[in-house]
């Protein structure tokens, strides 16, 4: 049940500053969506399908006052592992499954065993995944055409290796106006929203400058 007060205090200024950040969370998440299921090794549209039906479900039914749910590549050598081995048929089973599992754990309040699980395997466990998300847009950074997917991270660096010589300088080009973009833009406009011009731009740049490559 939504609680009668949920809109009371809300303000002119609050919607302006929730509706930017609406617009920059989608127009960020869509094409993280879209990333993150290519890494997991499928096709991309279904990252969309997962990232709009998945903030639809949390807005309408989740207990916080904030969007706090989107695309996350915690999952992904997971994912990709299923994949892999199993194929996508198989791979939809075992997030339905994950899903029931989840409620589960909600109804028996299992979410506070996290607490017994040691700091050093949460930071280990978040690092290698960091690792895992930084080495697999590599090939996007570089531009590399006919890679395979593997299961595991020293195949897809040697896959890497074996395909270097497909680099795209315009992609590194590219690549690395939207990093300055992301670490300049801050120290001289704070207010902007920097992941939506480091989307927007690299992204017009290279439809006009680049557009046959």
């Amino acid at each position: 049940m939504f609680k009668d007060d949920r809109f009371r205090g809300i303000k002119t200024s609050d919607l302006r500053k929730d509706l930017i950040a609406g617009v920059t969370v989608g127009v960020v998440a869509i094409p993280l969506g879209m990333a993150f299921a290519i890494a997991s090794g499928v096709n991309p549209e279904y990252g969309i399908y997962t990232t709009i039906i998945a903030g639809l479900i949390v807005a309408l039914f989740g207990g916080s006052h904030f969007q706090i749910a989107g695309p996350t590549g915690a999952f992904i050598p997971i994912l990709l592992a299923v994949v892999l081995q199993y194929g996508y048929e198989d791979l939809l089973i075992a997030g339905m499954l994950a899903g029931v599992m989840l409620i589960l754990m909600s109804i028996f309040k299992f979410g506070r065993l996290i607490t017994y699980i040691p700091r050093s395997v949460t930071i280990g466990f978040t690092s290698g995944i960091a690792v895992i998300i930084f080495t697999g847009q590599l090939e996007n950074f570089f531009g590399l055409e006919n890679l395979e997917k593997k299961q595991y991270f020293h195949e897809n660096m040697l896959e890497i290796f074996r395909n270097i010589h497909t680099v795209n300088f315009y992609s590194i080009l590219v690549a690395i106006i939207g990093l300055l973009i992301i670490v300049v833009i801050p120290k001289f406009f704070p207010r902007v929203p920097i992941l939506l011009v480091a989307l927007v731009v690299p992204a017009l740049i290279s439809y006009f400058v680049f557009p046959g490559k």
